[in-house]
């Protein structure tokens, strides 16, 4: 079967090649409506498709850009992708998604890979560990943003939650309705994770600046799978926390296993406030405090912001690092406490 050409487009429409490569290019500035309706006709009778592939050498420009995810199980991620789709959308732009399950060997590979593809540039919720990589785009002035997460000494622009605001949030909100003894559930602390080091780091600035003691062993500092065992451990001491800060979704989900699994009560038992507004917070029983992250805000300025540098041709050098408002969504699992 013969290969539909765009010479054969512009003469069924009666219009030059060149009108209908405007047409394709959505530049409709000195063409009339009957003149589109003509050529888009032409295009669905014919069947014709256009050659991205030769498209984009021509115009240095695959309209694609890449985002690698370290984990596409976290709602934050799915929200961000969302929003990032959107904006995309509007532009007329593809998405390439690529999920890392937080492996630097992973994150590489698909940095390779996309580049290879010729993406126009490139969202990354960075593992951080793989250093020269990041570095190597930035000095080739490759449009590059970071979301949730930032790469210390790295000049890239990045999109993130104010941890140290979220975690004074949570503390402030479980001090004024009187607990004293409160923990944090959080994963391995590393020093390439930066949320999680600053919710921890602002978790204990905010015990501290509240008067109240921040005790060692309250930091519930795990892998996922051993969080629960972790806690077992915690409450079977003398004096168990009064209330737990779960720094995301996924120790949250774990935090409530617990809870279950030992017939706690929610707050009589123990107080819970979590980072991530899960869609069930609002309808499990008790209804669940939660700090939300700006998800979708997150996404659209990572994705406004990637556009920024590729029309700029990443030229501008300093970085700008976005860090946005937490949101204390007040529901039943924290309640004011009347007993010691």
């Amino acid at each position: 079967m013969q290969k539909i050409t765009m010479a054969d487009v512009a003469k069924a429409a009666n219009v030059s090649k060149s009108t209908v490569s405007q047409y394709l290019n959505k530049r409709y500035e000195y063409m009339s409506e009957e003149t589109k309706k003509r050529i888009a006709r032409a295009i669905e009778e014919l069947g014709y498709q256009p050659n991205f592939v030769a498209r984009s050498l021509k115009q240095k420009s695959t309209s694609t850009i890449g985002v690698i995810v370290f984990n596409i199980l976290h709602m934050l991620t799915t929200q961000v992708l969302r929003a990032i789709e959107d904006v995309c959308q509007e532009r007329d732009f593809h998405v390439i998604v690529c999920n890392t399950d937080d492996d630097p060997e992973k994150e590489k590979k698909y940095i390779e890979m996309l580049r290879a593809k010729q993406v126009d540039g490139l969202i990354i919720f960075p593992t951080g560990r793989n250093y020269e990589w990041y570095e190597k785009m930035v000095n080739e002035s490759f449009p590059l943003v970071f979301v949730d997460r930032m790469v210390p000494d790295l000049p890239v622009d990045a999109v993130l939650l104010d941890n140290y605001k979220a975690a004074k949030l949570a503390v402030d909100h479980l001090a004024d309705v009187g607990y004293e003894r409160i923990g944090i559930v959080t994963p391995p602390l590393v020093s390439y994770n930066i949320p999680r080091t600053e919710r921890v780091e602002g978790f204990k600035l905010a015990v501290k600046a509240r008067g109240l003691q921040v005790m060692d062993e309250y930091i519930v500092n795990l892998e996922i799978p051993c969080i629960k065992e972790g806690l077992t451990k915690l409450f079977r001491s003398g004096c168990p926390p009064q209330a737990l800060f779960a720094i995301n979704d996924l120790t949250l989900m774990e935090v409530l296993h617990f809870v279950q699994e030992n017939q706690l009560r929610i707050p009589h038992d123990i107080a819970l406030i979590s980072i991530d507004d899960v869609p069930f917070a609002s309808i499990y029983t008790p209804t669940l405090t939660t700090i939300a992250q700006p998800a979708f805000e997150m996404g659209r300025k990572a994705a406004e912001r990637l556009f920024q540098k590729i029309e700029r041709n990443n030229e501008e050098k300093e970085p700008q690092i976005l860090r946005l408002e937490p949101v204390l969504k007040k529901r039943q699992s924290v309640s004011r406490r009347l007993n010691p």
